[in-house]
């Protein structure tokens, strides 16, 4: 039995992960050395009845004492340095996921700053559609009141032909803000949504009449 190659190897050891192995090898040799430990406490017991030498049964007894002693020592030492070296290395982890966390910070910065911009440029754009909108609603009153009614333009028909392009996939995981938001941003584009409302009962849908018939109540 020999520790101090192991010794050695405690002493270049730098990582958490070394000194556990290292460690792991030290308590092996102290398992040996408590067995031969075992093993010359009952020779001594045999020498003492006649059976064998006492003094070098003794002799040897008081070295495998003096092994186990140094190599109980030299684990303890080990496992405070362990314990420092998981210590250290959890406070780089620590760090680098600090410097991690500050360039996704920025990241969601500039993240939020094309979210402002398109933000105002969708409002940009719905003023000027509404605008639109507008002129066209005073447009096909003029041409129902002069009997030209196929002039008129369907602006339901137009906006939801505008609005049936493909739409992102939504995250598997995804906040309960974002998720308002979403349905707040997919109202925009939805039948039924804000810039959709539903039309008055019996009124002409994409040209086709409602089958909707009031009630007596209802008719005036």
């Amino acid at each position: 039995m020999t520790t101090i190659p192991l010794a050695e190897d405690l002493g270049r050891a730098r990582t958490a992960a070394d000194f556990a192995a290292v460690i792991a090898l030290l308590e092996t040799d102290l398992n040996d050395a408590i067995a031969r430990k075992q093993e010359l406490e009952q020779a001594e017991d045999r020498a003492i009845f006649g059976d064998g030498d006492l003094a070098e049964v003794r002799a040897a007894l008081a070295r495998t004492n003096a092994a186990i002693a140094l190599i109980e020592k030299t684990i303890e030492a080990g496992g405070k340095r362990r314990a420092a070296a998981a210590q250290s290395e959890a406070r780089a982890d620590i760090v680098a996921l600090g410097d991690e966390i500050k360039s996704k910070a920025a990241s969601l910065g500039e993240r939020w700053r094309i979210v402002h911009r398109l933000i105002e440029q969708l409002r940009q754009e719905l003023f000027e559609a509404d605008a639109l909108n507008r002129a066209i609603t005073t447009a096909n009153g003029l041409f129902d009141a002069a009997g030209i009614a196929d002039l008129k333009i369907n602006l339901t028909t137009t906006r939801r032909a505008a609005m049936a392009a493909p739409r992102a996939a939504v995250p598997a995981r995804l906040s309960r803000p974002a998720i308002q938001a979403d349905k707040l941003l997919l109202s925009f584009l939805s039948p039924g949504g804000v810039l959709d409302p539903r039309p008055a009962l019996g009124a002409p849908v994409n040209g086709v009449k409602s089958k909707f018939i009031p009630l007596p109540s209802e008719r005036g």
